[in-house]
């Protein structure tokens, strides 16, 4: 019985051996040469080597569900999308709840202020 899990093992070794492969020659071969602009914020505007502790605004937060809760809604609308046919008008109904409950969110952020940046 266990031979039936061999294939699987050798799958994983050769795996790991690859990464660590890759790994190591990418940190003997690659170039390390920081530089002011390498080290400088990026996107999130905090000093890349600070206090871990320090407070910031919530509004990173907020963005970030919000990419999070529309990723999301574009996982669940291409699976939907090529199935509708079949899964008849329940489905769509169900959907469109879907879509309307991600939409007053949506639109409850939009009032808050959670959308503005300053």
């Amino acid at each position: 019985m266990l031979q039936n899990y061999l294939p699987i093992l050798i799958f994983m070794v050769v795996a790991l051996g690859l990464g660590t492969v890759m790994i190591i020659l990418g940190r003997l071969l690659g170039p390390h040469k920081p530089d002011p602009e390498k080290l400088s914020p990026y996107e999130c505007g905090f000093e890349a080597f600070e206090d871990s502790r320090m407070k910031f605004d919530v509004r990173y937060y907020l963005v970030a569900i919000l990419f999070i809760i529309f990723d999301l809604e574009i996982a669940f609308l291409f699976p939907w999308a090529t199935a509708l046919s079949e899964i008849g008008l329940f489905g769509f109904a169900s959907m469109m709840l879907f879509l309307g409950i991600l939409v007053v969110g949506f639109v409850y952020e939009w009032k808050k202020g959670a959308l503005e940046w300053e």
